[in-house]
């Protein structure tokens, strides 16, 4: 079966087959391409008077358009910082004993009495030192990516001239 002209498929080399090229963004002169811009316009970038752009997928997966989304965008991100606002309400437990501490800092992750600073207060309702719960993860970025293999996406530069259904 002959591909449409501006078909996607995926390809396990390392170049693409004869009639085809890589979905990397590059630029062609509308002049010389005349039918695959006809189809994909300026949406994958371009100026759309002297050339256009071939879709990007480069370290992307495509979706299909709607819901709001439209053919071209490009969202996401390969790494991501949690803020304070996007977790989850949750708790953090906290132990304390009567026992001193043997160094200046609580060991064992227990609030105890370290002889100069008091980490908490027997009273209920006081406020705690500053020093009884510490700041973790100091926003630190994590990759954000779904398991993957490598291939690479080829757009069909000559082809059958897709029709449209009347």
């Amino acid at each position: 079966m002959e591909p449409f002209l501006g078909e996607i498929r995926l390809f396990a080399g390392d170049y693409p087959p004869p009639g085809w090229a890589f979905c990397d963004g590059q630029q062609l002169p509308i002049i010389t391409n005349q039918a695959l811009y006809s189809l994909l316009g300026a949406t994958y970038g371009g100026d759309g008077r002297t050339y256009f752009c071939l879709p990007d997928l480069r370290g992307r997966v495509p979706i299909h358009a709607g819901a709001g989304i439209r053919a071209g965008a490009v969202g996401g991100e390969e790494s991501h910082a949690l803020t304070s606002q996007e977790m989850p309400a949750h708790q953090h437990q906290a132990f304390g004993t009567n026992a001193p501490a043997t160094a200046q800092i609580a060991d064992n992750i227990r609030w105890a009495n370290n002889g100069t600073t008091k980490l908490y207060y027997d009273s209920v309702n006081t406020v705690m030192h500053g020093q009884a719960l510490t700041v973790s993860g100091q926003g630190q970025a994590h990759p954000n990516m779904q398991p993957y293999t490598v291939l690479n996406y080829c757009i069909c530069m000559r082809g059958i001239f897709p029709p449209r259904d009347s």
